[in-house]
């Protein structure tokens, strides 16, 4: 898999959310888009050399609306963008150069992978020229290709004999052979945490209000898995459903009125929709909003 941020680009379109050493993002307009399941093993480079190998976790689908961006000449997306020459743009397919690239919104499937659990960095050990002559297709120019694995770690033992990807291949037993004891990776004060805001706001879904406590999960107001900390005043308590749609955005609180926005995905569904609009069920102090309008900016602002 490659891995390179926003400079990783398919079919002329704005990049991809990546955090090689935790998940992975592609859509279906990415060749092998669908040749990718739990349990397989991944290996991550950024072009130039290898990153770290994992096994992934989960795999979550999502449909979104997306820019696809083409040449104004030939309709094809493979152009990129240059640094010092201009026009900015130049096609590598019919050698048109432009500045603005033709524009259009198409809904594509989403993927993105949990791999952060048995995740080992192997940065610098092999060169991209090493890694593409074990793939399949040492020749391909595709962001997700297959892998020789065995040829894949035989050349990591030769360059460090002491290496040892045994986790890898014991996480992805664990994953795909059913119940086995596995390796889990544990928020430390996570407990405590739910605890204070159990205190501090009492048995209230911070978006929808009372609810029993065995419902009610202690939400981050930001990626917990980014920031590694939790912030005293950087959670609320969520319905388990509410916490899970406002981790992926289709959920959110405008930071000035502090009234709930629901996402369109989620209009169809009277019980989300009935919450456009609506305030908030519980107070919040200067932290909150900070990291509120943090998670705004983030999936509501373009």
């Amino acid at each position: 898999m490659l891995a390179v941020g926003d400079d990783r680009q398919h079919g002329g379109n704005d990049g991809y959310d990546d955090r090689p050493s935790a998940h992975y993002s592609w859509d279906e307009t990415v060749p092998n888009h669908a040749a990718v399941q739990v349990g397989d093993t991944a290996v991550l480079w950024d072009k130039h050399s290898l990153l770290g190998v994992s096994v992934i976790e989960s795999i979550e689908k999502r449909r979104i609306t997306k820019k696809l961006y083409s040449c104004p000449e030939c309709g094809l997306a493979g152009f990129k963008a240059r640094k010092t020459v201009t026009p900015r743009f130049k096609c590598y397919k019919c050698g048109a150069q432009f500045d603005v690239p033709r524009t259009r919104s198409k809904r594509v499937l989403t993927y993105r992978s949990e791999h952060g659990v048995a995740w080992i960095d192997l940065s610098g050990c092999l060169s991209g020229p090493v890694l593409r002559t074990l793939c399949e297709h040492p020749s391909s120019q595709l962001s997700i290709r297959r892998l020789r694995w065995p040829m894949f770690t035989a050349a990591i033992a030769h360059h460090d004999p002491t290496l040892r990807l045994t986790i890898v291949d014991s996480r992805s037993d664990s994953i795909t052979g059913g119940h086995r004891p596995r390796t889990v990776r544990v928020r430390i004060g996570q407990a405590a945490f739910r605890s204070m805001l159990l205190e501090t706001f009492g048995e209230i879904c911070a978006l929808t209000g009372p609810a029993p406590a065995p419902t009610l999960e202690a939400g981050h107001l930001y990626s917990f898995a980014e920031l590694d900390e939790h912030h005293t005043h950087g959670g609320l308590m969520f319905r388990r459903d509410i916490h899970r749609l406002f981790d992926l955005g289709e959920l959110a609180v405008d930071p000035d009125s502090h009234k709930i926005d629901v996402g369109s995905d989620l209009m169809a569904f009277p019980a989300y929709a009935s919450l456009q609009g609506a305030p908030l069920r519980v107070s919040l102090n200067a932290g909150h909003q900070k990291w509120l309008a943090e998670h705004w900016d983030m999936h509501r602002v373009v």
